[in-house]
């Protein structure tokens, strides 16, 4: 592998080869062998691939700011002249789904191969058509529903997941069609969309926008994302209710994940309560609902533990029996401990709940709960 050809390839700002590659680590997938950047470094984004037998690069997709104050943060985000597109942000898995040497592959944000999503995709949607017009493109999509392995929001209307394409780009350079191109190029190939909210000038864009958080919140739905007409600038605004239910997520494994997780939810919940809760009774109702999901989960958790019940996360897939198999043995391949609660077959598919297991969660419960100490 040529390194030096491949910094110049992907733009990068480092000033040797080593800068970079030092942050890159080789894979294996279905006989492949790939190069994947496992953080965000040299202006590379994570989880870009890069192929090693077919020199192909999979760029990865950047990270989305969050904007924590809708008032001066739309206006001062966006330069004046711009229009603001304001679509509806997904709870799911982002995946992005390219051809590589005419092979359709869905890489996790991580830059990994997952079998499972792989084969949905392919059954779901019409890549054999799209890959065949557009070689040099990727799908950027969210998978949602209460069937995938990593995610189990539930969406109105759908029993088990779907795919929405929230964007296109070039697989190299990751550059992005224009939103109004790549709506267009959704509807011809039938990849359903995001819902689309509205287009305003940058100093008009935060009535529409928080008119849509509203509506969002009230159907407990995760948020929005603005977007520059050219697919360029992103930037994110979440609801409250997503808020909470991170939290609730958080607290109901309350030892496997960081006080910034932690930390960083109570702070967009504390600003967005700051602009919009006008009067001391609605503020005074989300702390309440603020305490509730961190309180009310860790409990269960403790009690989850002390009754010898499994704690982790839980989750249904379907799919044929060789991708499940494939899934699981991508799960253990991450070291992850997962329980299988319930294997059969539905309609010729093969059909698995299980738990990923909270290993780090359930140890310090134990731990405390048989009288051990903590240090603070």
């Amino acid at each position: 592998m040529d390194r030096d050809e491949y910094l110049e390839r992907l733009g990068a700002t480092a000033e040797t080869p080593e800068d970079l590659f030092e942050h890159v680590e080789e894979r294996s997938t279905a006989g492949r062998t790939h190069h994947v950047l496992t953080a965000a470094r040299h202006g590379v984004e994570r989880g870009t691939v890069i192929v090693e037998e077919t020199e192909a690069i999979v760029r990865g997709y950047p990270s989305i700011p969050r904007i924590l104050v809708l008032g001066p943060g739309v206006p001062s985000f966006f330069e004046d002249g711009e229009t603001v597109v304001i679509e509806e942000k997904l709870d799911g898995f982002n995946v992005r789904i390219a051809a590589v040497d005419g092979e359709p592959l869905a890489f996790t944000r991580s830059g990994y191969v997952c079998p499972y999503t792989t084969g949905r995709a392919r059954d779901c949607l019409p890549l054999e058509e799209f890959f065949a017009t557009h070689p040099e493109k990727t799908l950027c999509a969210e998978l949602v529903g209460p069937e995938t392995p990593y995610s189990t929001h539930d969406y109105e209307g759908i029993d088990t997941h779907e795919f929405l394409v929230f964007d296109v780009r070039d697989r190299e350079t990751g550059t992005p069609l224009a939103v109004d191109g790549r709506r267009r190029l959704c509807e011809e190939y039938g990849f359903t969309q995001p819902r689309l909210f509205g287009r305003a000038a940058p100093a008009d864009a935060v009535g529409p926008t928080r008119a849509a958080i509203e509506e969002l919140d009230a159907a407990g739905r995760e948020g929005v994302v603005l977007k520059s007409a050219d697919g360029e600038r992103l930037v994110k605004y979440t609801t409250e209710t997503q808020h909470h239910e991170e939290l609730a997520y958080a607290f109901s494994l309350p030892f496997d994940h960081g006080r910034d997780f932690v930390f960083s939810r109570i702070v967009r919940d504390a600003f967005q309560a700051a602009e919009s809760d006008a009067d001391d009774d609605r503020l005074e109702e989300r702390a309440h609902d603020l305490g509730e999901s961190i309180l009310r989960p860790m409990v269960s958790a403790i009690r989850a533990v002390e009754a010898g019940e499994t704690i982790g996360e839980r989750h249904t897939v379907r799919g044929d029996p060789e991708t499940i198999g494939a899934l699981l043995d991508h799960l253990h391949d991450q070291s992850l401990t997962v329980d299988l609660e319930s294997d059969r077959r539905v309609d010729g598919e093969r059909v698995v709940e299980f738990v990923k297991v909270a290993e780090s969660s359930r140890d310090r419960i134990r731990y405390y709960l048989g009288g051990g100490t903590r240090d603070e």
